[in-house]
């Protein structure tokens, strides 16, 4: 069962108008645009995602709302064409949730993202183009791979795990990969040792900390005045991020910081949904000019 990860405190930060028109800027698997458009009668939701199966799941799930939703596929940077696909200019509330979903995760194994199902070492959102997880740990130098484990990772042991696949190589699986960082860096805890090591490659396979820079230069400028932004992060430096960008349409008078601290899930939530623990969500509204 997908649920959508702060979903009563997203929508309520989105004030959102029942003819008003919405970007779900990673639809997923459609939970977040599903919600949105059962509060609409004349309005509408643009569901975007990388991913086509996902999209193609997304519909399935919001098929009762078919007439409110326009699905497009495309990165943070195409957003703006997604909108004026569907004859807009700007929308009335935008909502990126950045984590990845439990398809991709642990339904989907031939997608390579999950460590606890063997499959390809692939992790491209987008699939068929740019480079997989298998290019990036056979071909790239031992320093540049501690160094992504450890900067998008936030893995303190990132040393250790790149001399080890480093060894290893050439390495093709996901179970390969994981048998590899966890001979290296044995369990302590109740994560298992490779998911911050395949929580980075993903990152960098997919460029998200690039894709996350795009969405937040362009969001705002997406937005009508009075128009909301919400982004529901995962990753420290995710959050710092948008933190700061928010900070910064704060003190140029650009948006109005609605969370002056980031809301994070319910015990109730947690305990429903573990995948949720980490998550922080900001949002700003945009002042206009």
């Amino acid at each position: 069962m997908h649920f959508p990860v702060m979903a009563e405190e997203a929508l309520s930060l989105l004030a959102i108008k029942p003819e008003g028109i919405y970007l779900d800027a990673t639809a997923g698997m459609g939970g977040h645009t599903g919600l949105i458009a059962q509060r609409l009668t004349t309005g509408l939701v643009i569901a975007n995602d990388r991913d086509g199966e996902s999209l193609a799941l997304a519909r399935e799930n919001t098929a009762e709302w078919w007439d409110r939703i326009r699905f497009h596929q495309g990165t943070f940077g195409e957003l703006r064409s997604a909108i004026e696909a569907e004859g807009y200019r700007k929308v009335d509330g935008l909502l990126a949730d950045l984590g990845v979903s439990r398809y991709q995760l642990v339904e989907a194994p031939h997608r390579g993202f999950s460590l606890l199902a063997d499959g390809p070492l692939d992790m491209r959102l987008t699939q068929g183009t740019g480079m997989t997880a298998a290019d990036l740990v056979n071909f790239t130098a031992e320093k540049a791979i501690a160094d992504l484990i450890y900067q998008l990772g936030e893995e303190r042991r990132a040393r250790k795990i790149a001399r080890a696949i480093v060894r290893a190589r050439p390495i093709r699986s996901t179970s390969h990969l994981a048998d590899v960082v966890l001979r290296a860096v044995p369990r302590t805890g109740r994560l298992h040792p490779a998911t911050k090591t395949f929580m980075a490659l993903r990152m960098a396979v997919n460029d998200e900390p690039g894709e996350l820079d795009r969405l937040l230069d362009i969001g705002p400028g997406l937005l009508n005045p009075g128009g909301r932004m919400v982004v529901i992060s995962f990753m420290s430096s995710e959050d710092r991020k948008t933190k700061e960008h928010f900070k910064a349409l704060g003190r140029d008078g650009i948006a109005e910081i609605l969370t002056k601290h980031p809301l994070q899930p319910s015990d109730q939530e947690i305990s429903r949904n573990a995948p949720s623990r980490s998550a922080k969500l900001r949002a700003v509204m945009i002042k206009g000019v």
